[in-house]
């Protein structure tokens, strides 16, 4: 059982509690009404009365656990991150030609200016798309993401069998990730970027259902601006405009071609001469 899970668990057993409480206030009341004596009246309706302000305080706690215990819980115990997966595709060469002769190199021409990048492009948020912002609230510095995994299938709680390395055709591509300390109404983005161009795109306020952390969270592409090519592919979430986590995945072969068995050659000698 899960953190969430726990929270709703205990939610459920508080109400269970307030209810047999204000079955148990109605009890002395009604013996109340059967006694002679008023001083014993009185005493009984004064415990029933507390059995009442017991039980509206048990329900202020199950109401109060969902939306407000189960972030400090977080704040406690944060989600374990999972590693990413290697990939599972291996190359493998059936085929070793031998060269007969080898040329020695007798000059090597060493460049005398080397180009070295000192730029690194921070990701961002186009203008394009944060103009359609709606969420008001500020974003939660402390709001973690675990690694992104990457799989053509979801069975609704986890990828199933993630990888790094794709194969065309495909249809829908999804990222699976768990979360914590999310607070409902922050606008949330997700880039998708192919070779470095912009490619699909979803962003809203997060939702009260989706709860502030927890395990089964996930994004997914149908049809990205030029549909499924190899490529070098990357996902970027943020919170508002930080970015949170960025997962990377490539895809090799052609849309047009379906997946199959490489054939493997073996190299025949010719017949011998007599």
């Amino acid at each position: 059982m899960d953190i969430h899970a726990g929270i709703i668990a205990a939610s459920i057993l508080i109400i269970v509690a307030a209810v047999f409480l204000i079955r148990a206030a109605i009890r002395v009341m009604q013996s109340a009404r059967k006694l002679s004596f008023y001083s014993l009246r009185r005493m009984h309706n004064k415990n029933a009365w507390r059995l009442f302000l017991l039980a509206l305080v048990l329900f202020s706690c199950a109401v109060w656990l969902p939306f407000y215990g189960e972030p400090i819980v977080f704040e406690y115990f944060p989600p374990s991150l999972t590693p990413s997966l290697t990939p599972t595709i291996t190359l493998t060469p059936t085929i070793t030609l031998t060269p007969t002769v080898t040329v020695p190199p007798t000059q090597t021409l060493t460049p005398s200016v080397s180009d070295t990048p000192t730029v690194t492009l921070t990701p961002f948020i186009p203008v394009a798309i944060e103009s359609l912002f709606q969420g008001q609230v500020t974003p939660n510095p402390d709001a973690i993401f675990t690694a992104i995994q990457f799989s053509t299938e979801f069975d609704g709680t986890n990828p199933i069998d993630p990888q790094t390395v794709f194969e065309l055709p495909i249809q829908t591509m999804y990222g699976g990730f768990d979360y914590a300390n999310i607070i409902p109404g922050v606008q949330w983005t997700v880039l998708w970027y192919r070779d470095g161009q912009l490619i699909d795109y979803q962003t809203e306020p997060w939702k009260e259902e989706w709860s502030t952390g927890g395990t089964g969270g996930f994004v997914e592409s149908t049809g990205p601006n030029g549909g499924w090519v190899a490529g070098s592919y990357e996902v970027q979430i943020f919170m508002g405009y930080d970015l949170k986590k960025n997962g990377r995945f490539i895809v090799i072969g052609s849309p047009n071609e379906t997946p199959t068995s490489t054939p493997t050659f073996t190299p025949v000698p010719p017949a011998a001469t007599p």
